[in-house]
């Protein structure tokens, strides 16, 4: 039986996957992650966020790991599919200087009118996304972004040296359960599609984690899913995402 999603469509494929393995493990989340927070992303979020401010979307906020890292008097909204990863966010926002919100949404259908946000990050999602909705998730996260924004994002990848290939196939089939994630996928092979255009990427922990920097193309104002081209031709159809106050 295929389940409504938060804004009313019917989720499919992936989609349900990812709410089933994020509402399974929440609970257990930061303490799977713990040994990784504080050896490795711990000191890699505040690259995420230099330099940027305003009106900000983490997408795939989770559990809120970024909350402390938020820009001092920005504004922060925080979307995630999953209610069980986002009530734990809800516990960190008094660790953040910004003001935060967070609703439930699906990062492949976003309920924000286009151009909303100054500049858009996400941490570690783009590997847990099949492959189907990488480009979906793109062309989204281009509409929301404002003409003269920046997206970041922040994402393993499979590593070519000889050690760490070998740790993360052994590290694979369990990484693939308990977050559904993968260390093939490539984000930035859909950013010319998604109406944007790679300012900078560089690794940040050896050949394993990349932080990719984008902007629209000079030519475009980025592309919209079809999704979103539906909500434009029937404005009265948008649905705003469920707000956890």
């Amino acid at each position: 039986m295929v389940e409504p999603g938060p804004h009313g469509f019917s989720w499919q494929g992936g989609r349900v996957a990812r709410f089933q393995t994020y509402q399974r493990i929440a609970r257990f989340y930061d303490l799977i992650d713990l040994p990784f927070e504080y050896s490795r992303y711990r000191r890699l979020r505040p690259l995420l966020f230099e330099g940027l401010n305003g009106r900000l979307l983490d997408a795939g906020v989770g559990t809120g790991r970024n909350m402390p890292f938020y820009p001092p008097g920005s504004e922060v909204i925080g979307v995630d599919i999953s209610p069980a990863m986002l009530l734990r966010a809800r516990r960190r926002r008094g660790q953040s200087r910004a003001e935060v919100q967070l609703r439930q949404m699906d990062v492949t259908n976003l309920d924000f009118p286009d151009a909303t946000f100054d500049a858009i990050v996400a941490s570690f999602l783009f590997c847990t996304l099949p492959e189907e909705l990488q480009a979906p998730a793109l062309h989204e996260l281009s509409r929301v972004l404002k003409p003269d924004g920046t997206l970041r994002l922040l994402d393993y990848r499979r590593p070519r040296h000889r050690l760490r290939l070998i740790l993360t196939r052994l590290w694979e089939p369990w990484a693939r359960w308990a977050f559904g994630a993968s260390f093939d996928r490539r984000p930035e092979s859909y950013l010319t599609q998604a109406g944007l255009k790679m300012i900078r990427t560089a690794f940040v922990v050896g050949d394993l984690i990349v932080l990719t920097e984008a902007r629209h193309r000079p030519d475009m104002n980025g592309i919209g899913s079809a999704a979103a081209l539906e909500r434009r031709a029937d404005p009265d159809a948008a649905r705003q995402g469920n707000i956890l106050q």
